[in-house]
């Protein structure tokens, strides 16, 4: 079994905020992350593949492949966006990291089933001191 990791870069805006909740009670739970004019992340984005090396190509998945289906389907949804109100693929879900692993694994699973491997991990790395793994 081979793993392959693809990264990728976004730039995003948000707030940690529960619609439930009244300012007050979002910024005791979130603190400063719940800022009411947003803030943002320079992201990195890591997908893992895992599979065999097929014979005939020497590989587990086209990289270059892999790289078309993440921007396609994620980058280009929401570089330079707000998660909150602007990813259609994050309404209704708090726009912590987690649950952008949770959204982007959702999405990706399947295509990269058809591209001939299968989906292994979902890394957000959102700070120098602040990652997020998923795996399914």
């Amino acid at each position: 079994m081979i793993y392959l990791t693809r990264r990728e870069r976004f730039n995003a805006a948000h707030r940690l905020y529960n619609p439930e909740w009244d300012d007050a009670k979002n910024l005791r739970i979130y603190g400063k992350c719940s800022n009411p004019n947003w803030h943002g992340h320079n992201y990195e984005l890591f997908v893992t593949v895992k599979g065999e090396v097929k014979d005939k190509t020497g590989y587990v998945i086209n990289l270059k492949s892999l790289s078309k289906l993440i921007k396609e389907k994620i980058v280009e949804e929401i570089d330079h966006k707000n998660i909150n109100i602007e990813v259609p693929f994050m309404k209704d879900r708090i726009a912590s990291t987690e649950n952008l692993a949770k959204a982007i694994w959702e999405i990706l699973n399947g295509p990269v089933s058809e591209l001939g491997a299968e989906l292994h991990c979902i890394k957000i790395v959102e700070t120098e001191n602040n990652f997020v793994e998923y795996y399914g």
